[in-house]
């Protein structure tokens, strides 16, 4: 099978990024930091949890978008808090569970419970917590719970 790698373009932050999400992620390092021969960076190769990224700067040209994100699964609300805290610094939040970090990289950070509240075989607790979710900005375990 072919190995797929995320690939992200800064204008001049890639170290930066890399430094900050593998400070965030367990099982994260930086793997190497390609310079170019003038001495900035150019390139950096990290992991989070395991899987590679490559930052580059690529000068100001290159914007993210709303069309790709990052998925972070969460088990608790816990790990929800503290990845939206740490991601927001310096970002903004979005709707539901969505934001943008400092770099402009877009997130969503996402727990277990809203997957199984919004596919409940009920369809007026599904449509419960999908009204409760459309009120939030970071998703709240307790309160898709009570819808």
């Amino acid at each position: 099978m072919p190995k797929i790698t995320t690939f992200l373009t800064f204008n001049n932050q890639a170290e930066e990024a890399a430094t900050l999400y593998t400070s965030i992620f367990k099982n994260s390092k930086i793997i190497q930091i390609r310079r170019l021969p003038t001495g900035p960076v150019m390139s950096v190769s990290f992991e989070l949890d395991g899987r590679e990224f490559i930052a580059m700067n690529g000068g100001p040209s290159f914007t993210f978008s709303l069309g790709t994100s990052l998925f972070v699964h969460c088990d608790t609300q816990e790990e929800v808090d503290m990845y939206w805290d740490k991601l927001t610094e310096g970002g903004e939040p979005g709707q539901c569970g969505w934001l943008k970090d400092k770099f402009g990289v877009s997130w969503q950070i996402v727990p277990e419970a809203l997957g199984r509240l919004l596919g409940d075989k009920d369809p007026e607790k599904a449509k419960r917590a999908m009204q409760a979710m459309l009120q939030m900005t970071k998703i709240d375990t307790k309160v898709l719970e009570e819808a």
